[in-house]
């Protein structure tokens, strides 16, 4: 969420991208059981090869505006192999030439920040990180409501927003704070019949709004408030979309709104300010540096003591 998709929380399932394949002399069966969207290629093997493939953790990335989180995570995956020797496939390697990599929760391509990144054994925990608690910046505007909730979207209804106060906002925003119950957007990472609901619509299909379902949220700020726009902190827990928040908000104020920016700052114990590695550091160097072992990370832990990433 915060989208969960922004987690959005894509699914319960983390996506998970296996590379590499099992190569011998008879044929080659793909692994139908693993989760997401799977590919199969062969490497050669090399010292960094075999680095990569022992890698076992969690460790995080940062998430820019405009990709999708499945994007992200096939150009961190192209980065570690290329670097590994695997920019050219061998299929006549036999050994079997394998890396798990996932991510724990989907942001909005509209989102930027904190991507958690699970590696090897490390996917096992992603769950874990979905059902987690995470913290985003959200602005907001005023006065327009789109059919997204966000700014991707079409303009839908536009509403005045002039007789709203900030001590207006802060009041509306308690009631959004703790056990609560909320709607889903349509255009989200949840799926019908297999597919995504924004698959769905975006294919001119009929969907239905999926019904209530309870989440937390932690704590709800209001740290800026300059009509049209306004912006929130947030901390909640699984299955919350920051979206569904703002149009609710909006609603309550008499008015309408949508998210403008949307950013995920902390995933579990991870940081945008400190743990995150940009682009130019997505190296086998760099992660090895950054990755927290799976037997060291507490299910629902919020450790400080995580290495930085220095991006």
């Amino acid at each position: 969420s915060a989208s969960e998709s922004v987690q959005t929380l894509s699914d319960l399932n983390p996506t998970l991208i296996f590379l590499g394949a099992a190569v011998s002399k008879k044929k080659t069966k793909n692994n139908s059981s693993m989760a997401g969207n799977i590919s199969n290629t062969a490497v050669p093997i090399s010292s960094s090869m075999s680095k990569l493939q022992s890698l076992n953790g969690l460790f995080a990335i940062y998430k820019k505006r405009g990709p999708t989180s499945t994007d992200v995570l096939n150009a961190l995956k192209e980065a570690l192999l290329k670097e590994a020797g695997a920019k050219n496939p061998n299929p006549r390697k036999r050994r079997k030439q394998s890396l798990k990599i996932g991510h724990g929760g989907t942001l909005d391509s509209a989102a930027s920040g904190v991507l958690v990144v699970g590696v090897g054994n490390g996917t096992k925990m992603l769950t874990t990180m979905l059902a987690g608690s995470k913290k985003y910046v959200a602005v907001g505007e005023l006065g327009k409501a789109t059919d997204t909730l966000d700014a991707t979207g079409q303009v839908i209804l536009e509403k005045d927003f002039d007789h709203v106060t900030r001590v207006d906002v802060e009041e509306k925003l308690k009631h959004f704070v703790g056990d609560i119950m909320q709607v889903p957007p349509l255009y989200s990472a949840l799926k019908k019949d297999g597919q995504r609901l924004s698959v769905l619509l975006q294919k001119g299909q009929k969907v239905e709004a999926k019904p209530a379902r309870p989440v937390t949220v932690y704590s709800l700020t209001l740290q800026d408030f300059t009509p049209p726009l306004f912006t929130l902190d947030i901390e909640c827990g699984g299955g919350f979309y920051v979206r569904s928040l703002v149009d609710d908000l909006g609603k309550a104020l008499s008015s309408c709104a949508h998210v403008k920016e949307l950013t995920r700052t902390k995933q579990g114990q991870f940081t945008l300010d400190h743990h995150v590695l940009h682009e130019d550091h997505w190296t086998l160097e760099h992660v090895v540096r950054v990755l927290q072992p799976c037997s060291g990370l507490a299910p629902h832990s919020d450790r400080t003591n995580i290495p930085e990433a220095d991006a």
